[in-house]
């Protein structure tokens, strides 16, 4: 039944952005070669559809974002925990941190073209930089957190390192690592769209170029429907995984 009113919500959310988009070009008086209807749109993904343009580049986009989500997010949840346990090294790499984290991860691709040349790399690095972060830093804080009575009972106890990192360190600072996941996937969804305009011949970011410098502005914002989708289900899925942990560790209810 919920899952019904999510649905239900999304399609009302999604009508309600088509209408305002056909009233922006009812008043505006655009003609099709400024602004396509959603009409004209709508045409342009069910072609992209049918040939499997789309599914081409799909494809390659999310294998990219992937490869580049999960390169950053493991050592970046891993560095995080040991980072928020030693206190004295963190404000040492903290400084550091705070220094790169604002540079736009396009502004490297110069230097990431010149070592990895053109194709998937670019992209995967790209995305690694603007994924590993936030990740790092929610992790971080969420580890120091922690209710020190539960480091306390885990001494007493005389847990092992290891497994005081597994099963009390990390479950308790799951709830920020989701943050920090989460936060991460829109960032490095939006830049392998950069990533992929700069240095690749394939993908959802090459497919809007492409149709840019054909003038086909209902193939770019087909492209764009399709980017905004994408993100949007990889982040639900995000929540899927939030919640299955936590319904493993009986934060939730079934």
């Amino acid at each position: 039944m919920n899952l019904i009113k999510k649905l239900m919500n999304f399609m009302i959310g999604m009508i309600v952005l088509i209408l305002l988009w056909q009233v922006i070009i009812w008043i505006g008086g655009y003609e099709e070669a400024l602004l396509p209807s959603p009409l004209s749109v709508g045409e342009a993904i069910i072609t992209l559809i049918v040939n499997g343009t789309l599914f081409i580049h799909l494809k390659v986009s999310l294998g990219r974002f992937i490869a580049g989500y999960l390169l950053a997010v493991i050592p970046a949840v891993l560095l995080g925990m040991v980072l928020g346990r030693t206190p004295r090294l963190w404000n040492i790499i903290d400084p550091i941190v705070q220094v790169l984290r604002p540079v736009s991860p396009v502004a490297w691709s110069p230097f990431i073209v010149l070592w990895f040349g053109i194709g998937n790399m670019p992209a995967i690095a790209i995305i690694f930089v603007a994924a590993f972060y936030p990740v790092l830093l929610t992790t971080v804080a969420g580890v120091k957190k922690i209710d020190r009575s539960y480091l306390k009972i885990a001494e007493n106890l005389e847990i092992k390192k290891m497994q005081l990192m597994i099963k009390i360190i990390f479950p308790a600072a799951f709830p920020s690592v989701v943050s920090g996941l989460h936060l991460a996937l829109g960032t490095a969804w939006i830049f392998l769209v950069a990533g992929e305009m700069v240095g690749a011949q394939s993908g959802l970011g090459y497919l809007i170029v492409d149709a840019r410098n054909t003038l086909n502005l209902d193939y770019v914002l087909a492209g764009i429907v399709f980017i905004g989708v994408c993100g949007f289900l990889l982040d639900r899925l995000i929540g899927l995984f939030e919640q299955w942990v936590g319904k493993h560790w009986g934060r939730f209810s079934n």
